[in-house]
């Protein structure tokens, strides 16, 4: 596999061994906090491609809502069964891990939610998503990377090194990007190397290149940990086997008492434009256990832990002519961890009333992304609202952080 480390007087390539591609610097003192505080965890999972809110949590007790949806309807009963969470909606049924978490109160959704994008490109409605800025064209950093950067330093501090993030697959999502450190993970797609190569290299170095020898050793440990799962099986950042791949590795790097606290990580193809049901049931379970991983593998960590997942745009109200959907406006954000609030769906329903559709065909969004990821970022790591307003999600005042989305 390859370890590319990124440092700035140091630029190198090597090959070792192990189970996936590392890169940046590996495991770094954290920054300790008051005895008896929560040590919190923060992922966050971009579904690229927009997610079809009204499938994945279809508002069932709407009175428009079998009528717009017609053959994509779904039920909690029939063969598009879902699974009831309230008197209003349902569950997509390939999501029975979310199922469950709801019901422990550890998990929510938030319906009708939107970023302020209001047109229909996939590429310019990922760049706000991911950038935290409230128009296209600005994509220097993310607004994950700036939230590493003004997270609080606690009142013990191990290092001067600011928090690390975790990036993982084989390139780091924009939302992660930036100034700040970030450690990165990719499950591995190449033949392994001779298990004897990593300890050559390390040698080598350690006389040549003291520096580049212990970050290559720092990296090699990282991979280890990552992948001390079944990874005979490989997939992708599209498939379910991917996804629960990638969640796995992320999960057992961030249950380390040294390792990152904050993680991105991107599943695509969810642009459902034709034959939507089938896609989107394997696209779900995918992310159900990509989201099974993380309550797995954290362990302890889980109780202080917040997953977000979040998609560009939603999708139209009505079924387009090849039983799918078109690019549409409100979705769903999916919260998930200990450290969430949940057991209830959150949000202003608009109602799918066709006056009451935002353009005559989009779920009409009454809530802004960012408040909803504000107030994790307030409740759980205590980031100021002034922090969050000028750096993190720039010109956003007027999304004010969301109160009592964390338990």
């Amino acid at each position: 596999m390859v370890l590319p480390f990124r440092l700035p007087s140091l630029s190198r390539r090597l090959i070792a061994g192990g189970a996936g591609a590392v890169f940046a610097s590996a495991f770094m003192p954290r920054v300790l906090s008051a005895a008896g505080a929560r040590d919190p965890r923060l992922v966050v999972i971009v579904l690229r491609g927009a997610l079809d809110g009204l499938s994945a949590v279809p508002p069932v007790g709407d009175p428009a809502y079998r009528e717009l949806r017609q053959q994509l309807a779904f039920d909690l009963d029939g063969p598009n069964k879902a699974v009831r969470l309230d008197d209003l909606f349902g569950l997509h049924g390939s999501m029975g891990t979310v199922a469950r978490l709801y019901v422990a109160r550890e998990a929510a959704i938030v319906h009708a939610s939107a970023t302020p994008y209001r047109e229909r490109s996939h590429f310019d409605g990922q760049d706000v998503l991911e950038s935290g800025y409230a128009a296209p064209g600005r994509i220097d950093s993310g607004w994950l990377n700036r939230l590493i950067a003004a997270l609080p330093r606690g009142e013990r501090v191990a290092t001067q090194a600011p928090p690390r993030g975790l990036a993982v697959g084989p390139t780091a999502p924009l939302v992660i990007r930036g100034p700040a450190p970030v450690l990165g993970w990719a499950p591995a797609t190449l033949k392994a190397a001779d298990p004897d190569l990593p300890r050559r290299l390390t040698d080598l170095y350690a006389h040549t290149d003291p520096m580049f020898a212990r970050l290559l050793e720092e990296g090699i440990e990282t991979g280890k940990i990552a992948a001390g799962l079944d990874m005979k099986a490989r997939g992708s950042a599209g498939d379910p086997v991917g996804m629960e791949q990638m969640a796995a590795g992320a999960a057992r790097l961030l249950a380390q008492p040294a390792g990152p606290r904050v993680v991105a990580l991107a599943f695509e193809g969810w642009d459902t434009h034709a034959q939507e049901l089938g896609r989107l049931a394997r696209l779900l379970s995918g992310l159900d256990g990509a989201i099974a991983a993380f309550h797995k593998e954290l362990g302890p960590a889980w109780k202080d832990t917040a997953v977000v997942v979040v998609t560009e745009f939603g999708r139209t109200a009505r079924v387009n002519g090849t039983q799918g959907t078109d690019h549409g406006t409100g979705t769903v954000m999916l919260l998930a961890g200990g450290a969430i609030r949940g057991g209830r769906v959150i949000g202003d329903w608009p109602g799918l009333a066709q006056n009451r559709l935002r353009d005559g065909r989009d779920l009409a969004p009454t809530t802004d992304t960012r408040a909803v990821i504000k107030g994790i970022a307030a409740d759980l790591f205590g980031v100021s609202a002034a922090a969050l307003d000028r750096d993190v999600f720039p010109e956003s005042a007027a999304a004010r952080p969301m109160k009592d989305v964390v338990a």
